[in-house]
């Protein structure tokens, strides 16, 4: 494995979040961390987000004894995956691994999808994804190690009804993930897609949480910590032979 442990990971501003247990998880297990989070967003969400979160999950993995840095950055933003990787850079160096967690998610259907709802799911989705990935393989300074993991919703194992830019936008990632496989296995670097499922974040309501219930055959619902071990095992040694994959780690979920 690539010695220069140092793991970015987007969209962490949530202590319950994904990308926070992804961030616990790669610590644990050594690297130094860099997160990025956008707290305008999570505040507009039904969940919405406490102000001092990313602080004390910064706090909370530099007492695993890694170094950690954070961005609040707005990736729907022309430029911000070229500054956030110059930061990273200057901060900790040259990353190794890479996951792609953050997402821009809103309720639309063909009734009422506008052209700006749309750019921002593409915007963060695939745009921000799509660069942050190309930035990562041209900065990779090693000849084996390097991780992509981008994060998936599922998209082609049935319709999304209601959420038609998330799906749409997401769903790219897919053809992202097996073509840049492709592209830059020659450079040591993999890259997968993990679709995590429907994943008790916070923002399930009681209700919601019954109705997908049944559709658990383990009888529960799904964790961050649950994916976090899948990309904890992708971005290891043992996960070097693994590429241009979209893994399902849903817990048998049954649509």
């Amino acid at each position: 494995m690539n010695k220069n442990k140092i793991a970015v990971i987007t969209g962490a501003s949530r202590l319950n979040g994904i990308g926070a247990s992804i961030c616990h998880a790669l610590a644990d297990d050594g690297f130094d961390i860099f997160f990025t989070y956008w707290t305008n967003y999570d505040l507009e969400m039904p969940w919405g987000v406490e102000a001092n979160e990313p602080i004390k999950l910064k706090d909370e993995l530099k007492s695993k004894g890694v170094k950690v840095a954070s961005l609040e950055i707005d990736l729907t933003k022309e430029d911000a995956p070229y500054e956030l990787f110059q930061r990273v850079i200057s901060e900790l160096g040259n990353p190794s691994v890479l996951v792609n967690n953050a997402a821009y998610s809103t309720n639309n259907d063909f009734t009422n999808l506008t052209h700006q709802e749309l750019y921002k799911h593409y915007a963060v989705n695939i745009q921000a994804t799509t660069l942050l990935s190309i930035l990562f393989a041209q900065n990779f300074k090693s000849t084996y190690g390097g991780r992509i993991v981008n994060i998936t919703s599922g998209q082609f194992k049935g319709p999304m009804p209601g959420e038609l830019a998330y799906a749409t936008t997401k769903g790219a990632i897919d053809a992202l993930t097996i073509t840049l496989a492709a592209e830059v296995a020659k450079l040591g670097i993999t890259v997968n897609a993990v679709n995590p499922g429907p994943t008790n974040t916070g923002w399930m309501t009681d209700q919601i949480e019954k109705q997908l219930l049944p559709a658990f055959p383990f009888g529960r619902i799904g964790e961050p910590r649950d994916v976090a071990k899948l990309i904890k095992f992708l971005v290891s040694e043992d996960g070097d032979w693994i590429t241009g994959q979209i893994l399902h780690s849903e817990g048998g979920f049954m649509r």
